[in-house]
């Protein structure tokens, strides 16, 4: 019985041995190495200098454990509560649109580059400005009475069919002196004043201009008939004024002899070298008081006082109709403009003008458009002085008549090789010219943005306080004294012709208004920091944290990238020679050995493939997937 027992386990052992042979002799060996259990990690293992996770869930749970942004650890702490986690999750995703949008209309609201004009008084003695005044009387050149007088008359008949006044008087007294000679320019009659049609009520008064060929034309019209009286009577003046030669412009300056009386600085006499008299063709004789005189103390008795004799003369009466002194003050190195920013005294008063000065800095671009002295601006200037917008806006309009009406407005300068407009030389220059101002006045033209205002310049407010000078009391005495100084000796109504102006600083503190920007770059970033810390309680350090999320999800998705390709590549080979493999029998020198260990000989599917050497993580990862077990093996069909 033992016997039996021991002979059939010793069968059965035998039947279990072949078996497992055939089992091994039917499975074909696997390429690569074989599969062994992970291997524990090592004491004291330390981490390597760049490190990634196995999988993105990996990388985002760390992220959302460590992050200092607010709010992120809810997303994984609660993750087996999926109401708490998908709470959490809609309000992270808010909070992130809210800021997204908050910082939107910071940035907007930045690159508008706003500005806050920041307003500080100092104090501390200044320069007086200079002070031009003109008399208002133009004197008739004598080069071209002849042609004035033609025009006189011309005017003449022209108010006569509007108005029905008589000037006969007044023209023969001024043409008495003046031989009658043939004009030597023709005269355009075409242009002459007329009423045009009513606009509602009223009758506007105005003169028809056309080209040379008379194919355009419009009506320069005015709501009032004194100022198209004077337009039309100053657009023919110049055009006589035109025939004046250059070298006349140059030498007429002082033939109208002095209408200042009187001046004194702080208690003393003027000198002759502080004025600088010039002819202007319209508003007649002026003088330009250019002393270099500080301020020690505001009030009367510490500025400039000036008695001017005010004369009105009837040369021409058409182009003037005012009865006073123009005045204007502006900054040194300027060039006056009176048409533009003056003010009149009246005769037998005397004025007081108090000063206060403004300085104006601005920021320049981005901010605003300015210049400092004229740098970066297209217009040449023509006035020999310092950068002011107006004289740029005048240059500017001169040289864009120059290039359109092919000659220069004889009010202004001219650029080089130009020439002043007449209708001698240059027939129906008055269409292009109207044409041309009527496009400023609209602001059709391009000389506002090519003008930019100055970056630094400063504006004077005036205020004036009028009196009756000189008093019923004071007047004979004051006249007889005024008489010895080259007042002539007329009428009791001598006080007429006299006018009195004293120019002082109202208070020698001025005020400094300088641009600074809203949002400078330390506060746009100040800015944004308070709403990364309203929304997320998030920091610098906190945005770095997330840079460094983006870099390790990327170089995570290129590894992971990179070892698919290398598992789609080197699989392919393997799949071409399946089909081969069937007519191959193994070999017992091929099968691994009872003990594990492996052949270097071919196996079944063909030549065995080195293996890789992945670089870093990616040799982590690979491996780790490597080891976790034998892959299931496919079968050949015999």
């Amino acid at each position: 019985m033992a016997e039996r027992l021991s002979m059939n386990g010793r069968v059965e052992a035998a039947a279990q041995r072949g078996s497992h042979l055939q089992a091994a002799a039917q499975t074909p060996p696997r390429l690569g190495p074989p599969s062994a259990p992970p291997l524990p990690p090592k004491e004291g293992h330390q981490e390597g200098l760049v490190e990634l996770p196995a999988s993105f869930r990996e990388l985002l749970t760390f992220f959302c454990t460590n992050a200092t942004i607010h709010g992120t650890i809810r997303l994984v702490c609660s993750s087996r509560n999926r109401l708490k986690t998908t709470s959490w999750g809609l309000l992270s995703l808010g909070a992130l649109v809210a800021l997204c949008w908050q910082l939107g209309l910071l940035l907007e609201h930045h690159w508008h580059r706003p500005v806050l004009m920041a307003v500080s008084v100092h104090s501390e003695r200044k320069l007086l400005p200079l002070v031009t005044l003109c008399d208002g009387n133009p004197r008739r050149p004598s080069l071209v009475l002849r042609h004035l007088e033609l025009l006189d008359e011309f005017a003449r008949e022209n108010i006569d069919s509007l108005y029905k006044a008589n000037f006969s008087k007044g023209r023969d007294a001024l043409s008495a002196a003046v031989p009658r000679r043939e004009p030597r320019f023709h005269l355009d009659r075409e242009i002459r004043l007329q009423r045009l049609s009513h606009s509602g009520s009223r009758v506007r008064v105005g003169f028809r201009l056309c080209n040379s060929t008379g194919g355009d034309c419009f009506y320069r019209s005015y709501a009032s008939g004194v100022a198209a009286v004077q337009d039309w009577y100053r657009f023919h003046y110049m055009d006589i004024l035109a025939l004046l030669p250059a070298a006349w412009e140059d030498g007429h300056g002082s033939q109208d002899g002095h209408f200042v009386l009187s001046c004194s600085y702080d208690g003393m006499d003027c000198q002759a070298r502080q004025f600088r008299t010039f002819h202007h063709p319209t508003h007649g004789s002026c003088y330009t008081v250019d002393g270099v005189w500080t301020a020690q103390r505001p009030g009367i008795t510490h500025g400039v006082g000036l008695i001017l004799r005010v004369e009105q003369q009837p040369h021409l009466p058409l182009l003037s109709t005012r009865a006073g002194i123009k005045v204007m003050v502006h900054g040194r190195n300027h060039t006056p403009f009176l048409g533009h920013h003056s003010f009149s005294i009246r005769p037998g008063t005397e004025a007081t003008v108090s000063i206060r000065e403004d300085e104006v800095h601005r920021l320049g671009r981005p901010y605003s458009h300015c210049t400092s002295g004229g740098e970066g601006v297209e217009v040449e200037l023509l006035h020999n002085t310092s950068y002011t917008r107006q004289a740029c806006l005048v240059s500017c309009f001169q040289q864009l008549m120059v290039e359109t009406c092919s000659c220069g407005y004889y009010l202004y300068p001219l650029p080089t090789g130009a020439e002043h407009c007449s209708s001698a030389r240059h027939p129906a220059w008055g269409h292009c010219f109207y044409r041309l101002y009527q496009d400023l006045e609209t602001h059709r033209l391009p000389c506002t943005s090519r003008c930019p205002r100055p970056c630094r310049e400063s504006a004077f407010k005036l205020s004036t306080g009028t009196s009756r000078w000189p008093s019923a009391k004071s007047a004979g005495w004051t006249l007889a004294a005024l008489g010895e100084q080259g007042l002539p000796r007329q009428s009791h109504r001598q006080r007429s012709n006299l006018a009195k102006i004293n120019i002082v600083y109202q208070e020698l503190n001025y005020r400094s208004v300088e641009e600074a920007p809203v949002y400078s770059v330390p506060q746009l970033l100040s800015a944004m920091g308070s709403l990364c810390s309203l929304w997320f309680g998030a920091s610098v350090l906190s945005l770095l944290e997330l840079l460094e999320l983006l870099l390790d999800a990327l170089a995570l998705t290129l590894l992971l990238g990179g070892r698919w390709l290398h598992r789609v590549w080197f699989s392919w080979p393997r799949a071409s020679s399946a089909s081969g493999a069937s007519n191959i029998k193994p070999e017992a020198s091929h099968m691994p050995t009872p003990a594990g260990g492996t052949s270097d000989n071919l196996g079944p599917s063909g030549p065995h493939l080195p293996q890789m050497m992945l670089p870093g993580a990616l040799e982590r990862v690979s491996a780790e997937e490597s080891w976790t077990g034998p892959r299931p093996l496919e079968t050949l069909d015999t």
